[in-house]
């Protein structure tokens, strides 16, 4: 699917659709905002797709704009992710990379106008004094004592806390509202802050920074953003952005519209319990494959394609509900079914030896990539005595209905011949370590004669010519469809992620490079790790299983 997919039929097409036959716009424009304060998630992937989506549709242009207010928080490595997963995902802002930081003295200005305009005052209550004074959804708030000083006053004061003459929390500015206002929002939010830190972006040229709720909107009017797209969340701080919008001489007035956050199942998709999971070592990162971070879902394999097929199938609504993490795990397993080329690797080796086969001898077997697509050409297999194959394909004394290999019985190997189970090797303990076999030479695939129907069909590689590897076998990271309240970490499922050190796979991958992507014969879908891959030690990982193993847990 390109990135020109035609977004799915919702409320906000129409909204865009009918303010351009109106005339209301000429063009629109939308914008993708981040806060640079951890990674990106498969939610912001879905506003990504919406914002960028519908501007490319319609003809319009969508920004990429870091709402970089918080210095403590934010950093240059974040910074970097997220560009890289809108470009990942197959967007370009184009000329259109902004920061909130860059509009950080027209900020200031408009701050300071509503100061001398008596709209917005300096406070000298603490951060837990300002949360009492705010009282409840019942209670109105109570007003600050300092909430009367003068509009001299307020300036002398806001400009020295620019000037960096107060300690952190010692003042803040606030917007002049309403501490009876039902809506919280409007109980005389605070603006500024005092944070004496160097900011990312723009160095230490500030000592003061704007709360995210004062910079949003001004930076949207200040962009000419007509179409300002956010999740449900905000729904309530809309009379807020309004406020700021209907009180300060901004060059234009852009609209907010709301629509419904992604709710993913077994998953978790708060940037604060993310940034946990990684500080306190439970994955290696964000990019971990096992998180749902754009970067995670990219390093397990995940392609572009698959996360905005995803997008698109579970389309834009006004009310909140849950996606389950098997749609997204099936947008990647159809995406995978059609592109993927099929090899054969064995995860669990167990050795098969031919006794009729020659000991020096190996032959080549040419075996198509995918059986409905043949212009995914072919590859050749080496053949030879010594095997490997999956040790849960061997079975001594097998149940009813078991339709590998067993003794006595015959099974045909994955385009090659039909075998003969004639003895086993054991351990010590008992444990079987070697087949024996025989083979029928007439029963090459593809050959006359080779149609001989057997039970089944194994996967297999040559022990010769085979390939080591280490291969991540991934599953969901948590083990509860919801894993909320304060015990959500003890949901962490222990089998998240299992470690095969001794794997064997055709030569063929080999030359393998990162981010290339496969179907393992018979075991799911895997691609080559983007960063712990090397040459000659290739590290492949699970991005899905063939189908849905969740579905009877």
């Amino acid at each position: 699917m390109s990135t020109e997919t035609h977004q799915a039929a919702n409320f906000l097409r129409t909204i865009v659709q009918e303010d351009l036959k109106s005339g209301k716009h000429e063009t629109i424009v939308t914008r993708f905002p981040p806060e640079p304060n951890g990674y990106l998630h498969i939610g912001h992937a879905k506003s990504i797709c919406l914002n960028f989506g519908l501007a490319k549709e319609f003809g319009g242009r969508c920004h990429l704009r870091f709402d970089d207010t918080n210095p403590v928080k934010e950093e240059t490595e974040y910074i970097e992710s997220i560009k890289e997963s809108v470009r990942w995902l197959g967007f370009s802002w184009g000329s259109h990379l902004y920061y909130a930081s860059e509009y950080f003295e027209q900020l200031y200005q408009w701050a300071e106008y509503l100061v001398q305009q008596g709209k917005a005052y300096v406070d000298d209550l603490a951060a837990d004094e300002i949360r009492t004074h705010r009282g409840t959804l019942t209670e109105p708030g109570k007003e600050s004592p300092y909430r009367g000083r003068s509009a001299d006053e307020n300036l002398d004061l806001f400009r020295r806390m620019r000037a960096g003459e107060f300690p952190d929390g010692a003042k803040v500015l606030r917007a002049k509202i309403d501490m009876a206002s039902p809506n919280m929002n409007l109980r005389d939010p605070v603006m500024y802050r005092i944070i004496h830190a160097p900011h990312p972006h723009v160095g230490d040229a500030w000592r003061i920074y704007p709360m995210y709720d004062y910079a949003h909107g001004q930076s949207d009017a200040i962009e000419g953003v007509t179409h300002s797209i956010c999740t449900l969340e905000f729904e309530d701080h809309k009379p807020l952005y309004e406020w700021f919008l209907d009180n300060l001489p901004v060059p234009q007035r852009p609209r907010q519209y709301e629509f419904a956050r992604l709710n993913l199942t077994y998953a978790v998709m708060s940037k604060r319990k993310l940034l946990q999971l990684v500080k306190d070592g439970d994955v290696s990162g964000w990019d971990d494959p096992r998180m749902p971070t754009i970067m995670g879902i990219r390093r397990r394999g995940y392609t572009p394609e698959a996360v905005r097929s995803f997008c698109d199938t579970i389309g834009v609504g006004r009310s909140d509900s849950w996606i389950d993490m098997s749609i997204l795990e099936e947008s990647v397993r159809q995406d995978l079914n059609e592109r993927a080329p099929r090899v054969m690797a064995v995860l669990r080796p167990l050795r098969l030896v031919i006794e009729n086969y020659p000991e020096v001898e190996s032959e080549e077997l040419s075996i198509p990539y995918h059986p409905q697509k043949p212009e995914l050409g072919a590859r050749l297999v080496p053949f030879c005595r010594e095997l490997f194959i999956e040790r849960d394909d061997f079975m001594e004394e097998p149940p009813k209905g078991f339709k590998r290999l067993s003794p006595g019985e015959e099974i045909r190997l994955r385009g090659a011949y039909i075998l003969r189970c004639v003895g086993v090797e054991k351990d010590a303990d008992g444990t079987v370590t070697t087949v024996r076999c025989t083979y029928d030479p007439e029963t090459r695939s593809g050959l006359p004669g080779s149609e001989r129907k057997v039970k089944g069909v194994i996967h297999w590689v040559s022990a010769r010519h085979s390939v080591a590897a280490e291969v991540r076998l991934y599953d969901r990271l948590f083990t509860d469809p919801n894993p909320a309240g304060d015990d959500w970490k003890e949901h962490l499922n222990p089998a998240s992620v299992e470690v095969l050190h001794d794997c064997r796979l055709e030569p063929s991958l080999a030359a393998a490079q990162a981010e290339d992507r496969f179907q393992f014969e018979r075991q799911g879908y895997f691609c080559v790790d983007l960063k712990d891959s090397r040459p000659g030690a290739p590290v492949f990982n699970r991005t899905a299983t063939l189908r849905d193993s969740w579905t009877k847990k």
